[in-house]
This record gives structure tokens, C-alpha cells and sequence, in this order.
């Protein structure tokens, strides 16, 4: 899984670049289409690029219908800005993940009113295991995209410093596909 996930780094590293250019300077690729379409033969237009370099924000997924494109962080993560329960956080999408993880921070801020008795279920994480509370988020949105009743877990703030978006909202979208740097969502 580690290697797979350097593997990952390394292509979403050098192809970056791509949605970044996209985000920095859109026109650039309506005039490349224009001009695909009207050229002449023999003619050859150059459009001109700036370049941008990789920001150390979350960068925003780009919507495209039912579809939502979220681009490859500075160190091969996809994060981005999510809405739960009408709140918006922000959060990584995590296919090692079984299910959305928030900390309890942000489960107040969605509305989850927790009692420590609900913390009842243990979980294995990467720094072990723990107690934890399994809730129901009325909806989860990206974009144009949303999945109502996703089942997640609430962690302790020191447990669980970045929200997971994992599988319990990646299984019920159409598909999901990493390529070149960006990750595809389609409901």
C-alpha cells in the first residue's frame, strides 16, 4: 500500500502541473479547442500559457455536471473542500479508508451531539486502536455531487487531525479514478 501510494506521489508530483495550468489560465484550453475547430490547414496558432506554481491550499475541485475533478495537492493528496450536513470542511479522500472519519470538532460543527458512551466501537488506525462513535451524515457534497445518509465515524481531535473521505462516499458515487495527477468523482 506504501509503495503504491509513492508510486502515486511521484505521478500525481509530475503531472500536476496540468490542472494547475487549467485553474491559472482556463482560456488557454477554449483557444486551443476554438482553434482545433476553425483552423486552416497549415495554419498554426500559438496560445500563450502562464504557468503557476502548485499551491499549498487544498485546490478546488473543478465541477463538470455530475462530475467533480480534484486535483493532486503538493504532496499527492487529494484534498479539497467538502459539505457535510450543509457545512462546509475540509478533508482528504482516503481509499484506505472503510468509512468518512471526522474528529469531533467537526462533528459539533455538522450538528453531532456525542456522549462519551457513544464512543463505544474500537477501531485500528495507523497509530492504533481506538474508541470511536459511528454516526449517520444527513449529506455529503463535492461539488456538484452529493450522497445523502453516509455512514462515518467520530474520532478524538488528537486522533484525527485531517477529515477522511473514504469509501463509505466512494462506494455509492458511479466511479472514482485517479489519473495524472487528478482524481475523477462521478455520481
Amino acid at each position: 500500500m506504501l509503495r503504491k501510494l509513492l508510486i502515486l506521489s511521484v505521478f500525481a508530483g509530475a503531472s500536476a502541473s496540468i490542472p494547475v495550468v487549467y485553474q491559472s489560465n482556463p482560456r488557454i484550453f477554449e483557444d486551443l479547442l476554438k482553434s482545433a475547430v476553425t483552423a486552416k490547414p497549415g495554419a498554426e496558432t500559438q496560445p500563450e500559457a502562464s504557468l503557476a506554481s502548485v499551491p499549498d491550499k487544498p485546490v478546488a475541485p473543478l465541477p463538470t455536471g455530475r462530475k467533480v475533478v480534484v486535483a493532486a495537492d503538493g504532496r499527492g493528496h487529494f484534498s479539497s473542500t467538502f459539505k457535510l450536513n450543509g457545512r462546509q470542511i475540509d478533508g482528504m479522500i482516503d481509499t484506505g479508508a472503510t468509512l468518512v472519519a471526522v474528529n469531533t470538532s467537526t462533528a459539533r460543527r455538522i450538528g453531532l451531539s456525542l456522549n462519551p458512551s457513544d464512543f463505544s466501537h474500537e477501531v485500528s488506525t495507523a497509530n492504533g486502536v481506538i474508541k470511536a462513535a459511528v454516526v449517520m451524515i444527513d449529506r455529503l457534497q463535492i461539488g456538484s455531487i452529493s450522497v445523502d445518509g453516509v455512514q462515518a465515524i467520530v474520532l478524538d481531535d488528537k486522533a484525527l487531525r485531517t477529515n477522511l473521505i473514504g469509501m463509505s462516499f466512494l462506494n455509492r458515487l458511479g466511479k472514482y479514478q485517479a489519473e495524472n495527477g487528478t482524481l475523477l468523482l462521478v455520481q
